[in-house]
């Protein structure tokens, strides 16, 4: 007879499961925002069953891939700030937020119901604590003062996943970012 499968080693593949299918969906959705939930379990090599077991719905799906998506990059600033200079991991992180929400926006309708609306506001916290930390890192630098609001700067960074898609509305995000970054506040004796 069998030994009966332990608990832990369930959650174990649950787990493992769950963090597939948000990897694989991640991709998906970049690649081809219509892709189908039968596709993603495909593509994630899991059965119909656990993906909606995880996931009963497309738009629960797409809100963990973005919470997912906005967790990994409030943890990519110690890893930017570790190799590049601060206002150079601040345009980083930046065009990095840029390109995540503007996948968010190109879903449309499928991130515009009340659920969605709170998984999106509960990342406003973790994404100005993050440009926070890339702020206070410039000041410990000295390449700005002190002053500058998280939450102002983000508004301003808005503009960059508004640009038409295309290298023309890449350019025009870079352009955007760098009046953003000159509109810090200079140290003193610099404008």
């Amino acid at each position: 007879m069998p030994e009966p499968r332990r608990a832990d080693a369930t959650r174990a593949d649950a787990q493992r499961n769950r963090a597939r299918i948000l990897d694989v969906a991640a991709t998906a959705f970049r690649e081809n925002p219509d892709v189908s939930l039968n596709q993603i379990g495909k593509l994630a090599g899991v059965g119909a069953g656990t993906l909606y077991r995880h996931f009963p719905t497309r738009e629960a799906l797409l809100l963990a891939v973005y919470a997912a998506e906005i967790d990994g990059l409030e943890g990519a600033v110690d890893e930017l700030l570790a190799k590049e200079p601060p206002l150079d991991a601040f345009r980083s992180w930046s065009r990095q937020l840029a390109e995540l929400v503007r996948i968010k926006h190109g879903l449309g309708e499928a991130l515009a119901s009340p659920s969605a609306q709170e998984v999106i506001d509960a990342t406003y916290a973790p994404v100005t604590n993050a440009i926070g930390r890339l702020l206070d890192a410039a000041v410990a630098d000295g390449d700005i003062e002190p002053g500058a609001d998280p939450g102002d700067i983000l508004l301003l960074l808005s503009a960059l996943w508004r640009v038409p898609a295309g290298p023309g509305g890449l350019a025009q995000a870079d352009r955007l970012l760098e009046m953003v970054v000159a509109s810090l506040p200079a140290p003193s004796g610099r404008s």
